[in-house]
């Protein structure tokens, strides 16, 4: 070992003490600095990687459309389902209609749904609170909980539904009664733009209310695990012909997605700075060192120790504090997660704010996902904010000179 990394540990860790004061203090600053980021990142992902799920299982990872309504869906619906990257083509139909209960209005947004879960691109039946597919007619419909609480509805209940295909006949002097639907189901997505305002019937049923005929307005397509859905899109962009046009989830919420990537960015640089506080500690306990120790480290000169391996004498001090925070920051934001929800609980418990995190926040537990990339960027960010910590000190000692240093009190 070099003399000067001998040195580093020795003035870290005098022989005699348990652990120096110093040393626990910069320490400490760089662990709760790596263990805020990583919880704030993990959390994070785990929003957005619940949301990114949300919107997928609510749209589908990919949407073909052609601007108007397709009458000649079944051809296009064999050619995309003739990709191997394609798991389910589902034809749809979306819209809005006024819906009545009791004289409450509402102007829910309304979609069909194929009635054989395998044959379906979204997956309703996993967020089915109450009634089944099999209960799905052409005389029934499916509310989202948000849009069954503002009409009142629950299962049993016969709702009113007013499309936009009657004021069409009313142009022509015809009268068309509003359709009579029976409730026969809640769901509830966790995605708040679709749980808030949204009515799931039977293709049959959105074509008579359109009066689309055999038409639908797209093809809602899932994919295998494992597959790209912009690779998969441009794919099928260059197989299918004009007007149709295929868009990836992605594609469709880019806005939103650059939104929720661009929160991440910005709170990782904001907690960063937790990490620079704790390294500037380090740079005030090493110039004290260095201050304490000046007539050492001209003794150091003396014997022929070279200036840069003066200066490496401190920055590896500097490594040192910064490879032990983080390590311990990491076993401590680990822990905090995995007791992650039990936290949230007592807190919630105590202020009394369990309903409001359900209501406003949209969770109780705290969803959690790890990426290899955001833990190589916090601990190497962490270990080499702590090296240049060093840097300062390591150059003031590396310019003392010998004969000052010995004159030093």
């Amino acid at each position: 070992m070099p003399w000067y990394f001998y040195i580093a540990l020795k003035q870290l860790f005098p022989t005699g003490r348990r652990f120096h004061f110093f040393t626990a203090i910069s320490t400490a600053g760089v662990m709760l600095g790596v263990a805020l980021l990583i919880i704030v990142q993990s959390v994070m992902n785990g929003f957005g990687h619940e949301i990114r799920s949300r919107i997928v299982d609510t749209n589908a990872h990919i949407r073909v459309e052609g601007g108007s309504i397709l009458r000649d869906w079944e051809a296009v619906r064999a050619e995309i389902a003739s990709d191997p990257a394609v798991k389910i083509a589902s034809p749809y139909a979306h819209g809005v209609v006024m819906a009545q209960k009791d004289n409450i209005p509402a102007f829910p947004l309304i979609r069909s749904i194929e009635l054989e879960p395998e044959l379906e691109a979204i997956p309703v039946e996993r967020y089915l609170r109450s009634g089944h597919m099999d209960l799905l007619d052409d005389d029934s419909v499916f509310l989202s909980s948000g849009l069954a609480f503002t009409l009142g509805a629950r299962p049993g209940s016969v709702i009113e539904v007013y499309s936009p295909l009657m004021l069409e006949r009313l142009k022509r002097e015809e009268l068309l009664l509003p359709r009579e639907l029976e409730v026969v189901g809640i769901f509830e997505s966790g995605w708040q733009q679709v749980d808030d305002n949204t009515m799931l019937v039977t293709l049959r049923l959105m074509q008579d209310l359109y009066g689309l005929q055999n038409g639908v307005h797209g093809i809602a397509v899932r994919l295998h695990p494992g597959h790209d859905a912009d690779t998969v899109a441009r794919r099928l962009n260059d197989r299918l012909p004009m007007p149709y046009l295929a868009r990836s989830w992605m594609d469709t919420n880019q806005d939103f997605l650059f939104i929720l990537q661009l929160e991440k960015h910005v709170l990782f640089f904001l907690m960063l700075f937790i990490v620079v506080v704790a390294a500037f500690s380090i740079t005030s306990s090493l110039l004290i060192t260095v201050v304490r120790k000046t007539r050492e480290i001209g003794l150091f000169g003396a014997l022929g120790g070279r200036p840069r391996e003066i200066a490496a004498c401190f920055c590896f001090q500097g490594f040192l504090l910064g490879l032990a925070g983080t390590g311990l920051g990491v076993v401590l934001a680990l822990t905090v997660l995995h007791f992650r929800n039990d936290i949230v609980s007592t807190f919630a418990q105590i202020t009394q704010s369990e309903e409001a995190l359900r209501r406003f926040y949209q969770f109780v537990d705290l969803p959690v996902y790890f990426e290899v990339r955001d833990f190589v960027v916090i601990v190497g960010s962490a270990v080499l904010i702590s090296t240049f910590a060093g840097l300062i000190p390591a150059w003031r000692a590396s310019r003392l000179k010998p004969t000052e240093a010995f004159r030093s009190e």
